[in-house]
């Protein structure tokens, strides 16, 4: 199975990896994707990779560093939380599902979380979707990989809702 890899552990007893990637970038509905990725789909030996993606159409050296410290603080972070997890992150330059539809077939992902937000009421009226919800729906519909997007409840009420290729917007009380 694509992104599960056998390594040889103590007592020559082999131990099954898997490699979660969750994309991330300044926004909330990320950082609650790749804290639910950690505490749901993670396990020891695990490794997570969390991969930001710059826009080809940003230059410069203020940009590049600000991605750096922002993908530096958030493996941090998981690593702080579930030290027994493998955390890497990527900072990487390009257009979006191109960078992830590559990264995922090179790094043999296993499965791929990615932040949902709540769809604008006004583009719901207007039977449109937003660019996130465009990408998110693409990837899960394309990439060889499991793909969930995940989104958090509103204020108030406890628990994800959880998109797949199979599911959408299955509520997950966690």
């Amino acid at each position: 199975m694509e992104g599960l890899n056998m390594y040889g552990g103590e007592n020559g007893i082999f131990v099954m990896k898997k490699r979660v990637m969750v994309v991330v970038d300044q926004s909330s509905h990320s950082k609650h994707a790749m804290m639910w990725a950690l505490t749901h789909v993670t396990n020891k030996g695990d490794i997570l990779t969390l991969l930001h993606i710059v826009p080809s159409s940003c230059k410069g050296y203020e940009n590049s560093s600000s991605s750096s410290y922002l993908a530096t603080t958030l493996g941090s972070l998981c690593k702080a939380c579930k030290p027994e997890v493998e955390v890497e992150a990527l900072v990487i330059q390009g257009p979006k599902m191109a960078t992830v539809m590559s990264q995922v077939k090179k790094l043999e992902v296993s499965v791929l979380v990615l932040g949902q937000k709540k769809p604008s009421p006004f583009l719901n009226c207007l039977c449109l979707k937003s660019s996130t919800e465009e990408f998110v729906e693409q990837c899960i519909n394309s990439l060889e990989c499991l793909t969930i997007g995940v989104r958090k409840q509103s204020n108030g009420v406890s628990g994800y809702l959880i998109s797949t290729r199979w599911h959408k917007n299955f509520w997950l009380l966690a």
